[in-house]
């Protein structure tokens, strides 16, 4: 049974709500990870000092792009060509203009209030198997308050998309899901990392069987949240919890649900090569959701999910060069 309404057919804006912050990107070998107690795959709450010591020990140079799980997902929305909005918190200075500009050109309107701390940034650590671990300063993103989310964010909006990382403030996420149930905008959640949801469950549970709409999660997530190691079985306890729920399972490509009819989705295949899977979560909810919001087949939005989620881990970084949208934009 749905926890919400349908949207209307008229509404098609996705508000994406989360963590504004930078993405640093390094690429390292394993033993440098191991050096710094990373979790692989993972991602650690460290302090901003954290990040600076450990990036004064590596031996490549990093690359500094806009990031953060949500605004990722907003801007492939916007890249697409569809109506986007993100909503978050960041600092002023270099970096806070950096996801401000970024925002605009990439077709998002961006809802970011101001803080006096630092903007949150994220040191991703990039191994030659092409994952990433990640250490996470909130900075500023971690002031966001449940008195700054207005009704007016939420005006015409057809989904409201929420990173798992937002659960460790769980006053904010009620006060988010509240709005939207009042507006009647189905509300979207990308489980983010397994340590989240092992970190989160008591309040997880509630969140999503109460009001969740649309469930999306990865294996190690998903793992984490059903219980089961079987990705079929994982699958089925998905689509148990939400109307719609979305299984990425990397290269083997991806299950998808809609009231229980699951629907596996093969994977993209090209001759590119995998350098970088940053990202590749998050542009995978943009083609998705952009589906879900423009009206297509539940099988069509996960195929367009696989192309964006494809061509990310093509390159450095959460973003997908102009010759890939123009791929997936051809798909479409």
């Amino acid at each position: 049974m749905s926890k919400n309404k349908k949207c209307p057919s008229n509404k098609n804006l996705i508000v994406g709500i989360g963590s504004a912050l930078v993405d640093i990107l390094t690429y390292e070998e394993d033993d440098f990870l191991q050096k710094t107690s990373a979790v692989k795959g993972g991602m650690t709450l460290v302090e901003k000092d954290f990040i600076e010591q450990t990036l004064s020990k590596t031996r490549n140079n990093a690359s500094i792009v806009p990031g953060g799980s949500a605004c990722n997902t907003a801007v492939g929305i916007g890249k697409l060509g569809g109506k986007a909005r993100f909503v978050g918190k960041c600092g002023g200075g270099s970096m806070g203009s950096l996801l401000k500009s970024s925002l605009k050109k990439n077709n998002v309107e961006p809802l970011l209030f101001a803080s006096s701390l630092a903007t949150g940034r994220v040191l991703s650590i990039i191994t030659p198997d092409a994952q990433r671990s990640m250490f996470t300063f909130l900075g500023a993103s971690s002031e966001m308050t449940t008195d700054e989310i207005a009704g007016d964010h939420f005006s015409d909006v057809a989904i409201v998309h929420l990173e798992g990382y937002l659960l460790f403030n769980p006053e904010l996420v009620y006060s988010v899901l509240k709005r939207a149930r009042e507006v009647g905008a189905r509300v979207s959640l990308d489980l983010a990392s397994y340590t989240v949801v092992e970190d989160s469950r008591d309040v997880l549970d509630d969140i999503v069987d109460r009001f969740v709409d649309i469930l999306i999660a990865n294996e190690d997530e998903a793992r984490a949240f059903t219980g089961h190691t079987d990705e079929k079985e994982a699958m089925v306890s998905l689509s148990q919890r939400a109307d719609i729920a979305a299984l990425k399972v990397g290269e083997r490509g991806s299950y998808v649900s809609e009231r229980g009819n699951i629907v596996k989705i093969e994977p993209m295949t090209g001759e590119g090569v995998v350098v970088d899977t940053t990202g590749a979560g998050d542009l995978w909810a943009s083609g998705f959701l952009y589906g879900l919001a423009n009206g297509y087949p539940i099988e069509i939005c996960g195929k367009i999910g696989s192309a964006c989620g494809y061509e990310v881990c093509q390159a450095i970084g959460a973003a997908i060069p102009d010759e890939g949208w123009e791929r997936i934009r051809r798909l479409i």
